[in-house]
């Protein structure tokens, strides 16, 4: 791969700080009460969750380009969650994509797996956690 941009952050642990080094992130992170933490910073899936939902909603716009449809009416909301399995712990995700009734039926469907396809996150997670597409 020919890398035209790279992020770096760096974090000390679920219960710490994320920081990034051109200083644009730099979070409290907590465990979420859900895994008997205080919930008192974000924690590594919701960071997870907005930039896959991130990076979906921009690849989105270009797959819709290239197919000629209007993309500018989508929102993409990615639910990340953790829990359990054979290795100790894994992660899941339902990928919700909300289209305008112009992208109702086949092309809407056509648009969301093409994105699927196409979308960095998407091909890094493809056969090592389960991604539901869901169309709304």
């Amino acid at each position: 791969m020919n890398a035209l941009y790279t992020a770096v952050a760096t974090a000390n642990g679920r219960e710490g700080r994320a920081v990034s080094t051109d200083g644009q992130i730099d979070l409290a992170l907590a465990m979420p009460p859900a895994l008997g933490g205080n919930g008192q910073g974000t924690n590594p899936e919701q960071l997870f969750a907005a930039g896959y939902a991130a990076c979906f909603a921009s690849a989105m716009g270009a797959v819709g380009r290239e197919m000629k449809v209007d993309t500018k009416d989508v929102s993409v909301t990615a639910e990340v969650s953790i829990g359990k399995d054979d290795a100790g712990f894994g992660l899941a995700v339902v990928m919700r994509v909300e289209l305008p009734d112009a992208l109702a039926g086949e092309t809407g469907h056509q648009l969301v797996e093409a994105t699927h396809a196409y979308c960095p996150y998407s091909k890094a997670t493809r056969g090592n956690i389960e991604v539901e597409l869901v169309i709304e």
